[in-house]
């Protein structure tokens, strides 16, 4: 079931759209927060598998957009934000690992290789009478190569960050970042979870004000 969270209060200023951020990400929560613009969070209820055949760009880029329908369907009117974060490696998608386990095999597999991150973001627009014209959808990739590093710091590593909840078992933007060696992007917050230079790019074609209080 979709959940509604207050996360900021939702602005009451006429010159801003209702924003609402379509996910349970605690990393896209912070980084929406970095903008300053008052925000709400829903939780948007759907089945995150991957269908057949599926590419992992297709899969994020489908992912990020159903999240955002799924929440604007439930506020009209409002700009909702969807994103989905698939990892790849030689083609094979790279989930959360959920355990330390799991984390120290896909790191062990990344080690000396480079990495791609599919992050894909969907802004709608519920102003918008026809889906089509309501949403913009966008792909960024980001290339990590990680260091290869031995099993003892690789077990030292996940035993002090526990980064069980990330695809590819790091946080770059905590301790992981010792374990990596390059990151190229054109968006550097899209790693994280929310490209923020895409987003602002698609909230200024929606005609979001953002230095208005």
């Amino acid at each position: 079931m979709t959940t509604l969270q207050q996360m900021p209060p939702a602005p009451s200023s006429p010159s801003l759209p209702r924003l609402i951020l379509g996910s349970s990400s605690r990393y896209r929560k912070e980084l929406l927060s970095r903008l300053d613009i008052p925000f709400e969070v829903m939780v948007p209820d759907i089945d995150e598998t991957p269908a057949p055949g599926e590419s992992p760009e297709a899969t994020a880029l489908r992912l990020a957009r159903e999240k955002a329908r799924a929440v604007a369907l439930l506020a009209p009117g409002a700009l909702v934000i969807g994103s989905d974060q698939v990892a790849t490696l030689d083609g094979e998608q790279i989930g959360k690992p959920g355990n330390h386990q799991n984390a120290l095999e896909q790191l062990r597999k990344m080690r000396g290789r480079r990495v791609i991150f599919h992050t894909a973001l969907c802004l709608w627009d519920g102003r918008q009478s026809e889906p089509e014209a309501a949403a913009q959808i966008e792909n960024i990739q980001t290339f990590v190569t990680f260091r290869d590093l031995p099993d003892a710091e690789l077990e030292a590593y996940l035993h002090i960050e526990q980064p069980y909840d990330c695809a590819g078992s790091a946080k770059n933007e905590g301790l992981g970042i010792a374990i990596l060696e390059k990151i190229e992007s054109t968006d550097p917050t899209a790693l994280t979870g929310l490209p923020l230079i895409t987003l602002t790019s698609m909230l200024r074609r929606a005609a979001f004000p953002f230095f208005t209080r």
